[in-house]
């Protein structure tokens, strides 16, 4: 992953334990969880009444992310002091056979499970390609607070006729015996940072989030320890 130095020492303090916290325990996800959590799409169309045109597309939420509407009757994007939400703002157009949708106006949050963080001037630009039964997600994150440079996620799904409910179960939160500060892990304490070089021989630099690390040319610059 792309992150700076700021985002890998954030990244570093990140205790799992945070989500026991009753005011956590719901926090959910930005838009981009959309192609990397386990779950499918059900994605439905909202029309004008009238002249029949699609005024929106609408990708369905999960229990920790919110549903995605992405606006296509050419209405601008709000304010940059507009509220955050979950989900973000979203508005698409088509280029050719592919849907292209930009997201803006999401709240702070992860970029995974494990702590790098987002922050809400992180955008998403999103394309949609459907090939017979399977439709692939190519989204692009940029952070100017967090990442380097744009990081790139991609997704396939296969199209089923199972049911799929526009909205996943509702979060419960309950008290699960935490206490009132937030979990962390203080600089150079987290004592999984060499979990990839113990398990895998994966070098801690190629491990943590270096830029450099994206590209085919840092093998030749890393020495897996013996």
């Amino acid at each position: 992953m792309p992150l700076n130095d700021e985002a890998r020492t954030k990244a570093l303090s990140y205790s799992e334990s945070q989500l026991a916290m009753i005011e956590r325990q719901c926090q959910g996800w930005p838009a981009f969880y959309m192609v990397q959590g386990p779950f499918g799409l059900k994605i439905w169309s909202d029309t004008d009444p009238v002249k029949g045109g699609v005024i929106s597309w609408t990708i369905g939420g999960w229990e920790d992310r919110a549903p995605l509407t992405i606006w296509m009757d050419g209405r601008p994007h709000p304010s940059q002091y507009a509220e955050h939400t979950r989900a973000g703002f979203t508005t698409g157009n088509w280029e050719g056979n592919t849907l292209v949708a930009y997201t803006t106006h999401m709240k702070a949050g992860f970029l995974r499970k494990t702590g790098p963080p987002s922050s809400d001037q992180s955008t998403m630009t999103a394309r949609f390609y459907r090939h017979g039964d399977i439709l692939t997600v190519l989204a692009v994150i940029e952070d100017p607070i967090y990442l380097s440079e744009p990081w790139i996620l991609s997704k396939s799904y296969q199209l089923s006729a199972t049911p799929l409910s526009p909205i996943g179960p509702p979060c419960v939160t309950a008290f699960e015996g935490g206490g009132e500060s937030v979990p962390h892990y203080l600089p150079e304490k987290n004592p999984f940072v060499d979990e990839m070089t113990q398990k895998y021989g994966v070098p801690r630099p190629a491990a943590l989030g270096f830029p450099e690390t994206l590209y085919p040319e840092y093998r030749k610059r890393i020495a897996v320890p013996k």
